[in-house]
Parts: C-alpha cells; structure tokens; sequence
C-alpha cells in the first residue's frame, strides 16, 4: 500500500539537544530555566516507570513556575536539527506526502519546528504559559506508553490506515509504532531492539526519502 504520511518522533529524532538526557526537548527546556539538576533527580526517580509518566510531567511542570517563557526559548531555540532533517524534509515534501510530529516531547518545541520546517500539524505535550509566563501546569496529549495511539487518532484523523503511515523515531518507546505502521524507520536508535523493530535503520535524514520512493 502506497505511503500517504510521514510521522515524526521530535526527541533524539527530528532535534537532538546536547547535555541531556535523550537528546529531549524536556531535557533542554529544564536546563535552560535553571532546574537542571532538579530535572534530573526526577528523571532518575522515574526512569523505567512509563506508567508514572504523567505524575513526572506535572512535577517537571511545577519547576518551572513563575519563570519567564523568553528566559528559556532564547536558550533553546533555534532547534538543533539532526544531520539531514531540512533537507530530508523539503524533499518528502515533493513526494505530496503529509508530514508531522508525534511525539511525547514539549509542543513549545514541535511548534517551533512545525513552523520552521513547514510541516502539516504535530501533537505534543503542553507546558502552560500564561502572560509570557510559565504556569506550572502541564497538558498530557501523548503519553510515554501510549504513542501508538496518538499516531493511529492522527492516522484515523487524516482518513489514513496504519498500513500508509511511515513512523521516524528513536527510542525504545517508539517500538510498538516502528511494528505497527506500514514503514518503521529507526533514526539513530537508542537501543538494539528499536533497530531490530524497524524495517530500516538510518543515520542521516538524507537517507529517508530514497528508501520511501522505493519501498
């Protein structure tokens, strides 16, 4: 069945934040508002917890109270691209593909990159921001666990099957995705098994749109 759409994990995928944890944009955005070291003390208190997931999501939230959106995105941004991402993108765009972000990452970010590189949507999760000021409140959309349910709400919403969705990710959480959409691609996968789940594996983003027009 002919690829109709492109989802994109953000984390380790489409950006690939330095110094912290997963390459994240969690990572990057707690380091870049002072709360690094407290980021990391919860990281590691829920590491390996996937259904604690949304408990680490507030807690992380409310780190960030009071402190000023601009004090982080001029840290933050502009994104750091994966080798390849611009121009892998502008090429999958010629193909007429749909392409988007999916991602269990921070929407600040997905936006950002969404804009920037012109894609078609992304679901991510909110950090809540209300006069130019975080607020310490969080909006789970795409759980740790549950990604391949919000790539087939995504799917269903662009009257898609699974089976003409390509999935980009990275990690082991993009694992029951790379199985169950109809061309997984690992992008410099974080572990063995998120290879082996794969039907490709890819090390630059320039490699993604040869192996789309000939799969």
């Amino acid at each position: 069945m002919r690829i109709g759409a492109v989802f994109f994990d953000l984390d380790g995928t489409l950006v690939r934040y330095q110094g912290v944890a997963y390459e994240s944009s969690w990572g990057a955005i707690g380091l870049a508002a002072g709360v690094g070291k407290e980021w990391d003390e919860l990281l590691q208190r829920y590491r390996g917890k996937p259904d604690r997931y949304p408990d680490w999501v507030k807690e992380n939230a409310r780190l960030l109270r009071g402190i000023p959106l601009k004090a982080v995105t001029e840290k933050i941004f502009p994104p750091p691209y994966a080798p390849g991402v611009p121009e892998a993108i502008a090429e999958l765009k010629s193909f007429g593909l749909i392409l988007g972000v999916v991602s269990s990452g921070v929407s600040l970010v997905a936006a950002r990159v969404t804009e920037e590189l012109e894609l078609d949507f992304y679901v991510a999760n909110d950090l809540v921001v209300e006069d130019g000021v975080f607020t310490g409140e969080a909006v789970i959309r795409v759980g740790l666990a549950d990604k391949l349910a919000a790539v087939e709400r995504e799917a269903h919403r662009l009257g898609l099957s699974l089976a003409e969705i390509a999935f980009v990710g990275d990690h082991i959480n993009d694992i029951p995705v790379l199985r169950a959409v109809g061309v997984g691609i690992a992008y410099a996968p974080k572990d063995p098994k998120v290879a082996a789940a794969a039907r490709f594996v890819v090390e630059d983003f320039r490699q993604i749109p040869r192996l789309l027009r000939a799969s």
